[in-house]
């Protein structure tokens, strides 16, 4: 049967890619429905910054009358200009188990980056890697923790059938929080005593300063990262907008030496716990189960932990450590994950084995040339 490639042109079409993933994964015991009036807020051009700096195309494939596929592709200017790289991406692509579809779309997408001269086309990215980014490809018997990317096995038969190739894996951890090892106990003692930097947690009264203060080190701390895209202050404030609403100072600490900010860590409850029973709606009475929920969530992600480059190498990322798994001591929390983590990213990694961690997900970035 003939499938269609239709792209994204209205309010009814953009409802019907908001809308695949639930008919898609309806059966999956895993599945955790985002919230679809969010969902229609993130594609808002008029609403979203990201789209300031950035041009996306949403597609669907259509197969008698039914949506049976969709993918973005994009460019994102901020990118491109701060690597100096010509790279084209795709995201948000869901498809059934049918090979004929997935070759659309991945085939639509490869002309689109030919047409826009890119070098590469890269991906999944929804729609950057300050979003959800990267395909499942091990980690599939447990519910994914907010923000961080759920897909079904075949997934990955289809992007290296297709013609995709491996090009950077980023991994999840998950921590046991019985005790702190003694070994960083007694780091942070001997850090403590030299006194060169604070540790305070997140003002919630002063939010929009803490806000300004955040923004300034993510865009040092992370820069040299592979795959970073610096966040404009508008961005990174409209994401700090969504956080408000689950963030809990207790877990949240910024850095000082002598009063100027120099990094911070950021721990969220995994709102998914929450979410999942509402399967995408909210509204009218979702509210309420929704804050019931969020009162039983008992499962954290520590979301990022960074400190400005002429900071480093001083401790101030242990103390973080420490505090933050201090707190769920605290307050009982029996696990957390960590995520995400570069493969390559030998020192985090080591630290977090050494914490106790073992990784239990793992996503996949591809590209073609």
């Amino acid at each position: 049967m003939q499938i269609e490639l239709v792209k994204v042109a209205g309010r009814d079409d953009l409802e019907r890619f908001i809308e695949l993933p639930g008919w898609l994964y309806r059966d999956d015991p895993h599945w955790v429905s985002p919230l679809k009036f969010e969902r229609k807020i993130f594609f808002d051009p008029k609403k979203n910054p990201f789209f300031e700096t950035a041009e996306v195309e949403l597609y669907l494939a259509i197969q008698d009358g039914k949506t049976v596929g969709r993918i973005a592709v994009i460019e994102d200017r901020t990118y491109n200009e701060f690597h100096k790289e010509r790279v084209g991406f795709f995201g948000m692509f869901e498809c059934i188990e049918d090979f004929s579809v997935a070759k659309l779309l991945l085939n639509k997408a490869h002309a689109w980056s030919r047409e826009q001269k890119f070098d590469r086309l890269r991906g999944p990215m929804n729609l950057s890697s300050n979003h959800e980014c990267g395909l499942l490809v091990e980690g599939f018997d447990s519910d994914p923790t907010f923000g961080i990317p759920y897909n079904p096995p075949f997934y990955k038969e289809f992007m290296e059938r297709w013609g995709l190739v491996k090009v950077k894996d980023l991994l999840s951890f998950k921590l046991k929080l019985d005790k702190i090892p003694e070994y960083l106990a007694r780091a942070t003692k001997k850090i403590r005593l030299r006194n060169h930097f604070s540790i305070r947690r997140l003002d919630m009264s002063r939010f929009e300063s803490e806000v300004q203060t955040i923004w300034d080190i993510y865009n040092s701390a992370w820069s040299n990262n592979w795959g970073f895209s610096p966040m404009s202050k508008a961005e990174f404030w409209f994401a700090a907008k969504e956080m408000k609403k689950i963030v809990n100072p207790r877990y949240c600490f910024i850095a000082e030496v002598h009063g100027q900010p120099a990094g911070f860590s950021l721990t969220i409850p995994d709102v998914n716990q929450a979410i999942k029973p509402l399967n995408g709606k909210i509204f009218p009475f979702g509210w309420a189960q929704f804050l019931y929920g969020m009162c039983k969530v008992d499962f954290w992600r520590v979301l990022t932990l960074g400190v400005k480059k002429k900071y480093q190498r001083q401790g101030i990322d242990v103390l973080m450590y420490h505090d933050t798994f201090q707190e769920f001591l605290d307050n009982g929390v029996p696990y957390c994950e960590m995520s995400w983590m570069l493969e390559d990213n030998e020192p985090m990694l080591m630290a977090l084995r050494r914490l106790g961690g073992w990784e239990y997900k793992r996503h996949r970035i591809y590209e073609i040339i």
